[in-house]
């Protein structure tokens, strides 16, 4: 559960970070979000193939996992300029996108339990 807040939390950071105009800060943390995101990623997979019906979050982190990669991608030749290019935003937000149906999906699975 720890290991899935890291690279929320680091792209929140890059969010806050990119409005705060803080381009090369949310680099470094979209850099970082990158093999938390992949660790996660595995690891949703890898409860898939133990059995747990737990298809779509597996394939949520691969999304975020893609887009992060993607993002960082995009950034990286424009860092020094100190301007993000539309198509690294846009990752960013549906990055975040991603996480907020993951946790409504979370949310829906734990009302349904009760």
């Amino acid at each position: 559960m720890a290991r899935r807040a890291i690279p929320v939390g680091l792209v929140i950071a890059a969010a806050a970070a990119d409005g705060a105009g803080s381009h090369q800060v949310a680099f470094y943390a979209l850099l970082l979000a990158v093999p938390a995101a992949a660790v996660v990623a595995l690891e949703a997979f890898g409860s898939v193939l133990d059995g747990a019906d737990d298809h779509l979050h597996a394939l949520l982190w691969a999304i975020v996992l893609a887009l992060v990669v993607l993002g960082c991608a995009v950034r990286a030749s424009a860092v020094a300029n100190g301007a993000v290019p539309a198509s690294a935003r846009s990752a960013l937000l549906a990055c975040l996108a991603v996480f907020c149906v993951q946790a409504a999906v979370s949310a829906a699975r734990e009302l349904r339990g009760r």
